[in-house]
């Protein structure tokens, strides 16, 4: 559901009441009259079962401080998304008018769906309508209400390390000088944020630094809330995206941000000061060297200084290759490791995973839809037990877990994933 803001200052209710307006015209825009174009169709599903070896339900493993986990065969939850997007309007000028809405459902293995609680929930993470292909804007565009925005994501750990999507309002794409220009104007990033930060998010993509290679570089500026406790913030991201790597695309960002920019794409804390800073270095490309040999690997390094001592170092590595035996039968495997070096210890988490996997539509990396039996094994150090005992108790890594005080476990399972457009 989208819900409005809440501030009372004066400044929050004009961000408000502009930003209310603009959703307002998204919804409007699917009551307006259908042009002949047809409605496009997208969607996203993936959906399991699965249990841990000793017994009981599935439990996911997941390092205490790791922004993210391997994903191939750790997955505890049902997720789908169908999106709808329809051109309302073609004007004389080439210029488009169009409106995009996707509902979502979630749901963990071992719940019940009711949409009570823990017990699923059903959203709306899209609702925004666009004014594209502008001659004023050389081509750029204008859009307004709830958006996926400019998201960067590495696929094997669903690690999204650079998104702007909001709630909000913004002009993309603007083409001068052979660059493209974007600004984006927001009050609300997810759809669970509790407190409402305005954030500015300038970006400017085109500069060719070398054949098939493009440099794209980011500004997000946060500003203080009307709060006692509440800082502004920054963030900072340059990314080099080289195509035609190995048959697929290389990706590489560094990223910097102090106070609640620390966040790195995210609203973050708007009660950390500029003296708490975040840095990130991402590495990942995929390949596609022959037509049934492909995958991806990642390297991610992640740094935090807190002056209260809270110091935090997040490395991972991992690669999923995939080789397939037929034109519809793939095996496939991953291995990931995450190690968060913090103030109570060096916490370390490995995990390999082995899935021989129906693909029925071909034997590429990328191909879905992919039916997957999996066998996953993880191990982990003391003290990322004790981290989980701590921040997570009752996950897999925990001692009250589904592998108690064994530092050491295994899932198996069967899953689907698909998505169309």
């Amino acid at each position: 559901m989208i819900t409005g803001f809440t501030h009372n200052n004066k400044k929050g209710r004009s961000v408000k009441s502009s930003l209310n307006y603009s959703i307002c015209i998204a919804s409007l825009c699917l009551l307006a009259p259908l042009s002949a174009s047809a409605l496009e169709f997208a969607g996203y599903l993936r959906s399991g079962v699965g249990n841990s070896l000793n017994g009981g339900k599935q439990s996911c493993f997941k390092l205490p401080g790791a922004e993210a986990k391997y994903r191939l065969g750790n997955e505890c939850e049902q997720y789908a998304e169908l999106e709808l997007r329809q051109d309302v309007y073609s004007f004389d000028d080439g210029s488009v008018l169009s409106v995009d809405g996707m509902a979502s459902l979630y749901n963990q293995y071992d719940r019940q769906l009711t949409f009570q609680g823990d017990n699923g929930s059903a959203r709306l993470p899209q609702l925004y309508a666009q004014w594209s292909n502008l001659p004023g804007l050389n081509g750029g565009s204008l859009w307004a209400g709830r958006r996926y925005y400019k998201r960067n994501d590495i696929h094997i750990s669903d690690f999204y390390y650079w998104n702007q999507s909001a709630t909000g309002a913004g002009i993309e794409d603007v083409l001068i000088g052979g660059l493209k220009y974007s600004y984006a104007l927001s009050r609300k990033d997810n759809l669970y944020q509790e407190n409402y930060v305005t954030r500015h998010d300038f970006n400017v993509a085109g500069f060719n630094t070398n054949p098939g290679g493009e440099l794209e570089l980011g500004l997000s500026y946060l500003d203080k809330p009307e709060r006692t406790d509440a800082h502004s913030g920054w963030a900072i991201t340059a990314q080099h995206v080289q195509s035609e790597f190995l048959g697929g695309k290389n990706k590489f960002a560094v990223q910097y941000g102090e106070g609640s920019g620390t966040g790195l794409g995210y609203t973050g804390d708007f009660r950390l000061d500029n003296s708490s800073k975040r840095y990130r270095i991402v590495e990942f490309f995929d390949w596609q060297v022959t037509p049934r040999f492909g995958g991806q690997v990642e390297a991610v390094y992640q740094k935090d200084f807190r002056p209260d001592g809270g110091n935090q170092e997040w490395l991972s590595l991992g690669v999923r290759p995939t080789y397939a035996i037929s034109e519809q039968f793939k095996l496939v495997t991953e291995l990931g490791h995450d190690q968060v070096k913090a103030a109570d210890g060096t916490r370390k988490l490995s995990k390999f995973t082995f899935a021989p996997t129906w693909s029925p539509k071909g034997p590429g990396f990328w191909t879905r839809p992919e039916v997957r039996l999996y066998y996953t094994y993880a191990s982990w150090n003391a003290a990322a037990q004790r981290a989980a005992n701590e921040f997570d108790a009752g996950s897999a890594l925990s001692d009250s877990g589904a592998f108690g005080s064994a530092r050491h476990g295994s899932n198996a399972g069967l899953q689907v994933e698909y998505w169309w457009k």
